[in-house]
């Protein structure tokens, strides 16, 4: 029989050879000091019967009977023991115990059924012969006592069955009941490694979507604040340079930055309207980071009815130019309408690269293009170099190197194609396409 590492834990003892528990120590000694006692008594009988001297019979019953002290690390040798004294009728307590010991052990059922067979036929004969003497010696007593052939055999093979059958099926139980803790134990150990990599994914999974959804909740931003404070930015130059010598088109250009300052606030009113609404908690519980993303994803993209579309490009390269910007603005094919989503993303990413033109480009002509498709839409902003003596003012405007990133993610998002690279004559292009079916 063993012992788990666990029980060896719990038992405090560490290593104390075979054992794994205290208890298993003191009831293996226990067992091995009264089958020595019981051995040693019966050694009598069986020297006076071998014409042997009677302390060499008590000590080899002595010997013979401590041998149950090992019936956890060898309990076939227990069993084999108490087969070879049987006929000497000595270690009734030894095969009593080494059969449960054997069957409960990890020993093969093959050599287990062999070793109980082979005992259970030594008690049998053992006892055969026994109750032949007993009853002839009755016979002798007793002149009227007359038992048949069958009286002997029975009440043998009765008598051994009584013996071996109680402890080798008690040791069969107890042998299966433990291998199946063991198996439980095994399973729930890897059960909870299981889940401990479940949760660990799980962790991945959750700081994954976050940083997914701060990513996203920055990108929103961005497209939102950058484009219309780089105009702002513009302007106010603008109406710095020309303040004392047209007071006119400072009016103007004052009147633009005004109103570019507050649709920015509006649209920034409604994605942190919307993002307080999604973010709001119930009690002291606290919302994840996930609801926030999808609800300032949401309020960028969708939070107006006339939120940016297609429709709007006009307008927005018109923003451009009275800002300074050359810009040209190119229709080909026939207009349809498209998913929402679609057209925000053609908007942003057409918004993005002329926001672009204004920080690095100042002064340069912009040429917009949007061309309807069969299946597909596609846009493409390209600015030429940006010239010499174009006496823009130095606006100085802040690049933090996300916009070119931001449109990338937008269009491959919707499973489209992102290009941007500078052009053979010093400028810059962006070009994407949008396909018009969205799954």
């Amino acid at each position: 029989m063993t012992a788990t590492g666990a029980d060896r834990g719990a038992g405090g003892v560490g290593t104390w050879w075979w054992w794994g528990r205290r208890r298993g120590v003191v009831l293996d000694v226990g067992l091995a000091l009264v089958s020595a006692l019981e051995c040693g008594l019966e050694g009598i009988g069986f020297a006076e019967k071998a014409s042997l001297p009677v302390p060499l019979g008590v000590l080899f019953g002595l010997l013979v009977g401590s041998v149950l002290l090992v019936r956890r690390r060898w309990p076939i040798a227990v069993v084999l023991v108490s087969i070879a004294v049987a006929p000497a009728e000595m270690g009734f307590l030894m095969g009593i115990v080494g059969l449960y010991s054997l069957a409960a052990s990890d020993v093969p059922r093959r050599i287990t059924a062999l070793l109980a067979g082979m005992s259970t036929v030594a008690v049998f004969v053992v006892t055969v012969v026994r109750l032949r003497q007993d009853v002839a010696q009755a016979d002798v007593d007793q002149q009227d006592f007359d038992p048949s052939g069958w009286y002997v055999p029975v009440v043998g093979l009765f008598m051994t069955l009584g013996l071996n059958a109680p402890p080798l099926l008690f040791g069969l139980y107890i042998g299966a009941r433990r291998r199946l803790m063991e198996s439980l134990r095994e399973r729930a150990d890897s059960l909870e490694q299981e889940l401990s990599l479940l949760a660990d994914r799980a962790e991945q999974r959750a700081q994954w979507a976050r940083q997914e959804e701060r990513t996203r909740i920055a990108r929103e931003m961005h497209d939102v604040v950058a484009h219309r404070v780089s105009l702002m930015v513009v302007h106010a130059a603008a109406l710095q340079a020309v303040a004392l010598k047209d007071p006119q088109k400072a009016v103007r250009n004052a009147a633009l930055v005004g109103d570019m300052g507050r649709q920015a606030l509006t649209e920034l009113r409604e994605m942190l309207g919307v993002l307080r609404e999604g973010s709001a908690p119930v009690g002291p519980a606290v919302v994840p980071l996930a609801a926030v993303g999808r609800a300032a994803a949401a309020a960028a993209e969708a939070a107006a009815e006339d939120g940016p579309c297609l429709d709007a490009l006009e307008a927005l390269c018109e923003q451009s130019r009275l800002a300074g910007a050359a810009v040209e603005f190119v229709v080909r094919g026939e207009a349809r309408a498209y998913p929402p989503e679609v057209e925000r993303t053609a908007y942003r990413v057409v918004q993005e690269a002329l926001t672009n033109v204004h920080k690095h480009a100042a002064g340069a002509e912009v040429v917009v293009r949007l061309a309807h498709r069969g299946a597909e839409v596609a846009m493409q902003v390209e600015n030429g170099p940006c010239p010499a003596d174009a006496g823009v003012a130095d606006v100085c405007l802040p690049s933090g190197g996300n916009g070119l990133v931001g449109m990338r993610e937008r269009v491959l998002r919707l499973g489209g194609v992102f290009v941007s690279g500078a052009t053979d004559v010093g400028g810059f292009k962006v070009s994407a396409v949008l396909p018009t079916s969205v799954g």
